[in-house]
C-alpha cells in the first residue's frame, strides 16, 4: 500500500526491549509533565487571582491542543517514523514546561498548556504506537496495558511529585517544572538511541489532512469504547479543574501534597486495575470496570456532601480501579488484529475521544461554575457516569462478535474517516 508505514523490527531482542522501555518511559514523562501544574492551581488562585473558570479553561486549552495534534498529526509517525515524531512531541512539552516556570497571568498559563497539549497529542499517537510495535509478544495484554495505562502512571507520578516538591522543596513554583524538563530530555536521548519500528514513507504532507479512522472489523466496538473513554476522562478532567478547590473548600485542607495524593488516588489504581481486566474478555472487563467506576463515583459524591476526606479518597480509589479495567479492555478490543499501519490512526481515534471527554464537559462545567456549586457540578459528572455504565452493560461486545455484513462495516469505517 502506497504511503503507509513499513515494518522495521528492532535488530534483536535487546533492541526491542530498549525501544519498548524507552517509549514507555517517554510516555510516562509526557503525562507527568501534563499533571505537574495540578497542585499549583490553588497557589495560582491565591497569589495570582485565577478563578475556577480560568483554571477550567487551562484544562480546555490543553485538551484543545491535544485534539488538534491528534486530528492533524495523528498519522504522521507512519510516514516520518516513530522516533522523530516522538522526539518532536517531547520538544513541544519541554517548551510548555519552560513557559510554566514564570506564570503570573492567565495568558501565560493558557499558552503553556496549549504547547503541552500539542506535544501530548503527538505523543499519544506516536509513543503509544511505538510501544505496541516494540512490545513483547507475551503476555498478550502487555501492549494494551502499557499503552493505555502509561498516561495514568505518568499523571500519578506527576501529581504526587509536584505536590511533594511544592510543599517541601525549594522554589515551589518552579522546581517541578525543572524536574520535568530533565525527564523529558532524558526520554528524548533514550528514544534517539532506540531502534526504529516504522520505516519513513512518502505522504507526510497528505497525512496532515484531518481524518480519523479505525479498521472496519472493530467499528462495532466504538460506541461502547467511546462511552468508557468519555465518562472516565471527563472525571479525570474534573479532578484536574475542580478537585483542587473542592479539597480546600469542602474537605478542608490546602496541602499541595494532599491534593497531589487525591489526584493520584484516581490515577494510580487505574494502572493496577488494568492487568485485572486482562483476565476477562474485553466486553466482560468493560462491564466490570464501569460498574466499579460508577460505585466509586457514588461514593465520591456522598463524600463531597459529607465533607469526609477519607471517604473521598477511598471512593476515588474504587473509581480509578474501575476506569483502569474498563479503559484497558476497550483499548484491547480496538487493537485486536491491528497491524503496524493501523496503530497510529487507532490511537489517534482513541485519544481524540478521550480528550473530547476531557474538553467539552470541562468547558460546560466551567461556565456552570458561575451558577452552581462544586458539589452540584460533581453530581452532574455522576449522572454522566451512570448513563455510560448502563450503556456499557447493555451494549458491550467482544472483537469479532459483530454479526453485521462486511459491507455495512466498511461503510461505518468510512464514516469515521
Amino acid at each position: 500500500m502506497q504511503g503507509v508505514a513499513q515494518v522495521i523490527n528492532p535488530v534483536d531482542g535487546g533492541g526491542r526491549r530498549h525501544a519498548f522501555s524507552s517509549a514507555v518511559l517517554a510516555l510516562v514523562a509526557t503525562f507527568a509533565a501534563a499533571a505537574s501544574p495540578i497542585p499549583l492551581y490553588n497557589i495560582y488562585r491565591a497569589e495570582e487571582g485565577f478563578t475556577n473558570f480560568g483554571i477550567s479553561m487551562a484544562i480546555v486549552t490543553y485538551s484543545v491542543g491535544t485534539m488538534t495534534a491528534l486530528l492533524i498529526l495523528g498519522r504522521l509517525s507512519n510516514h516520518l517514523g516513530r522516533r522523530i515524531t516522538a522526539i518532536a512531541s517531547l520538544g513541544l512539552i519541554l517548551a510548555g514546561c519552560l513557559l510554566l516556570l514564570n506564570v503570573h497571568d492567565i495568558g501565560t498559563l493558557l499558552t503553556a498548556r496549549l504547547l503541552v497539549g500539542l506535544g501530548t497529542g503527538l505523543a499519544s499517537s506516536s509513543l503509544t504506537s511505538y510501544i505496541v510495535d516494540a512490545a513483547p509478544a507475551k503476555p498478550e495484554w502487555l501492549a494494551s496495558v502499557a499503552s493505555s495505562q502509561g498516561p495514568m502512571l505518568g499523571l500519578t507520578v506527576g501529581a504526587i511529585a509536584s505536590g511533594g516538591l511544592v510543599q517541601f522543596g525549594p522554589w515551589p513554583r518552579e522546581l517541578i517544572y525543572l524536574v520535568c524538563c530533565g525527564l523529558l530530555l532524558l526520554s528524548a536521548v533514550l528514544i534517539m538511541t532506540s531502534s526504529e519500528t516504522a520505516a519513513p514513507t512518502p505522504g507526510a504532507w497528505r497525512s496532515l489532512r484531518p481524518r480519523v479512522s479505525v479498521p472496519a472489523r472493530v467499528v462495532h466496538l466504538l460506541p461502547v469504547a467511546a462511552a468508557v473513554f468519555l465518562a472516565t476522562w471527563a472525571t479525570g478532567a474534573f479532578y484536574q479543574a475542580f478537585v483542587p478547590a473542592l479539597v480546600e473548600d469542602q474537605l478542608h485542607t490546602n496541602s499541595p501534597l494532599i491534593l497531589g495524593l487525591v489526584f493520584a488516588a484516581y490515577m494510580a489504581p487505574s494502572v493496577l486495575g488494568a492487568p485485572i481486566g486482562g483476565q476477562f474478555t474485553p466486553a466482560g472487563a468493560q462491564r466490570i470496570g464501569m460498574v466499579t467506576f460508577l460505585a466509586g463515583m457514588v461514593g465520591i459524591i456522598a463524600a463531597i456532601n459529607a465533607g469526609a476526606l477519607t471517604m473521598f479518597i477511598i471512593a476515588t480509589v474504587f473509581a480509578g480501579a474501575g476506569q483502569g479495567i474498563a479503559i484497558s479492555a476497550a483499548t484491547r478490543g480496538l487493537l485486536n488484529g491491528s497491524t503496524l499501519v493501523d496503530r497510529a490512526p487507532i490511537f489517534s481515534a482513541i485519544y481524540l475521544i478521550c480528550y473530547s471527554g476531557a474538553t467539552f464537559p470541562s468547558l460546560i462545567s466551567g461556565e456552570l461554575s458561575h451558577t452552581f456549586s462544586l458539589p452540584q457540578i460533581a453530581l452532574g459528572y455522576g449522572g454522566f457516569a451512570l448513563v455510560a455504565t448502563l450503556f456499557t452493560l447493555v451494549a458491550a461486545q467482544n472483537p469479532g462478535s459483530d454479526t453485521s455484513a462486511s459491507t455495512t462495516s466498511e461503510k461505518l469505517a468510512e464514516a469515521h474517516k
